[in-house]
């Protein structure tokens, strides 16, 4: 049976298969497993993004494991990277191995503070685990530890990356076309 998805048809070229993002978050969760043997976790993410692989590879991480969840805006009237914490943390990690993990990185900007946040908590250890990496965009030098796929410079949508709040729950990753816009209102999905 042939899934459809609301507002797919904006797609223009998937990139990376539902598959093969399967398979990459379990060789990146024995990655982890094996590098923090005998260790606990303390997993973060960004919301709303990083959800979806955060679910994935804590999944696949044979570890004890905490997760907790920051949220950032940019500041009214900000410019060049400015973001604030909307959503902080619940619990304090000092003395905790944390492993920050994204869906992509691109500027690395938002990235970098965050980073310069959580390491005035002091955990044990800080680092940094991201599905996608469009490293043509880094602006700012980033220790990652853990990286999924490498990906182009382009627009992207699906497992968590959004146009306009939408397409979030594709379960591959995908450009879409260089027009693409979607309609406002509820998306209906097309018949099979």
């Amino acid at each position: 049976m042939t899934r459809h998805y609301a507002g797919e048809e904006i797609v223009d070229h998937i990139i990376i298969s539902e598959r093969a993002i399967d398979e990459r978050v379990a060789e990146i969760g024995g990655s982890i497993t094996r590098e923090h043997e005998g260790h606990a976790l303390r997993l973060i993410t960004v919301l709303r993004g990083g959800l979806f692989f955060l679910c994935d590879l804590c999944r696949q991480i044979d570890l004890p494991l905490t997760l907790d969840f920051m949220a950032i805006s940019s500041f009214a009237g900000g410019s060049g990277g400015a973001v604030r914490i909307t959503k902080d943390l619940d619990d304090p990690i000092e003395g905790q191995r944390v492993i920050v993990v994204e869906d992509i990185i691109d500027t690395g900007l938002t990235l970098n503070y965050i980073l310069s946040v959580l390491r005035q908590r002091r955990p044990a250890s800080l680092e940094v685990c991201t599905l996608l990496d469009k490293d043509v965009r880094r602006i700012v030098d980033l220790p990652i530890a853990y990286r999924g796929f490498s990906v182009p410079d382009r627009f992207l949508v699906g497992y968590g990356l959004d146009l306009d709040a939408r397409l979030r729950n594709l379960p591959y990753i995908a450009t879409v076309h260089e027009d693409a816009a979607l309609p406002a209102g509820p998306l209906v999905v097309p018949d099979a």
